[in-house]
């Protein structure tokens, strides 16, 4: 244990290391293989602003956005188009490791239209859509955990379909996440799947916690709000994981795990620290603990692979302390309903402006592609 890396450390404690970004050029340049092989990344996460970024810089994408237009695709099959092949490509990239872990980790993620996030209906249709295009065993459909988001992870899962909930912020809201998932596998029990093969993350957001908090502690300006900055984020993913434990040891969950379902593990995201006054691997040595998922943008997980201190579970224990901070920041006036549905809001208006500005400039590809041919 001693001489092995920082990753490879994290992979031993239980906890599984996924990257939050992909491309084409990832993927063709053997990049993102050598993170599998050298940093213990076993599992991908893109969301709009990954493709977005991706999809605007380098010339990777011009032969398909070519061929699209040539097709006279719209803007939308465009981008249907490049992103679920990215995604079912680097599904068989990792494919080796979702047959070794038995579908545990070897995963990749892409999420429906961000502008779906108020509309059951809509979501469903697009995650079965999605599911269907990508046709591997090991993507994961991305669904936002709002109100509307609920009940269509509910029906995804019951299709049999995995899924990775994302955008939660809130420890009520991760309550009624793991409700909606376990509500979708008795579903999907009932219409004859395997649970075994069903798999599901819920993505908690770290960092973004903390930003907001302490802009709020700073119009404070107190020496005790001082005090409690870079608390709340490792303070609220603590008790998400608390939660974890109480809900996935029900009666309710042991008769769905007799029928071989495999819990839905709590995934760490928006782990890369924004303030560079804090350690730039917080969101991933305080937040170790058995059976979870730490996705991280490469800045952080070369930050981990270079320097990060690995000491094992600094998650159990830690609960009491924990509410101790939450309670603190009410008392000062931070209120946490408040926060976190602001940050719920702030985030689905992010990856919304971000397929607008792809849509835009998908808009500009393809016309130029045009007057080229």
């Amino acid at each position: 244990m001693t001489n092995a890396t920082p990753t490879a450390q994290l992979s031993d404690a239980g906890v599984s290391i996924w990257l939050d970004d992909l491309s084409r050029g990832r993927l063709k340049t053997g990049t993102l293989q050598k993170l599998i092989d050298q940093k213990n990344v076993v599992g991908v996460t893109t969301n709009p602003s990954i493709f977005h970024a991706a999809i605007t810089s380098g010339t990777d994408y011009d032969a398909i956005i070519a061929a699209q237009a040539a097709a006279g695709a719209s803007i939308e099959e465009t981008i249907f188009e490049i992103t679920t092949t990215d995604v079912a490509d680097a599904c068989d990239l990792f494919a080796p490791i979702a047959a070794a872990t038995k579908g545990v980790d070897g995963r990749v993620s892409i999420e429906v239209d961000p502008r779906l996030a108020w509309d059951t209906a809509g979501t469903v249709a697009e995650a079965k859509h999605l599911y269907k295009k990508v046709n591997r065993d090991n993507v994961h459909i991305k669904i936002p955990a709002t109100l509307e988001g609920l009940p269509a992870i509910t029906a995804t899962l019951s299709e049999g379909i995995s899924v990775n909930v994302t955008l939660i912020f809130s420890l009520e809201r991760y309550r009624a996440v793991i409700n909606a998932f376990q509500a979708g596998l008795k579903l999907a029990r009932d219409n004859g799947h395997d649970l075994s093969t069903i798999h599901s993350v819920a993505s908690f957001f770290v960092s973004r916690v903390d930003t907001e908090i302490d802009k709020r502690l700073d119009a404070i300006g107190t020496d005790e709000a001082t005090a409690l900055k870079g608390k709340a984020g490792v303070a609220n993913a603590r008790l998400a994981y608390q939660v974890y434990e109480e809900l996935f040891s029900t009666e309710r969950w042991a008769v769905l795990a007799e029928a071989g379902a495999r819990p839905q593990r709590p995934l760490w995201a928006s782990t890369g620290v924004k303030d560079p006054a804090y350690p730039d691997t917080l969101y991933v040595t305080e937040l170790v603990a058995a059976d979870i998922v730490n996705t991280m943008p490469e800045k952080t997980l070369d930050a981990t692979f270079d320097h990060g201190v690995v000491t094992g579970d600094t998650i159990t224990g830690t609960y009491e302390e924990a509410h101790s901070v939450l309670t603190a920041l009410e008392a000062l006036g931070v209120s946490y309903d408040d926060v976190v549905a602001q940050l719920e809001s702030e985030g689905l208006d992010k990856f919304v402006a971000s397929w607008k500005e792809l849509l835009a400039d998908v808009d500009g590809a393809l016309t130029t592609a045009r007057k080229a041919s």
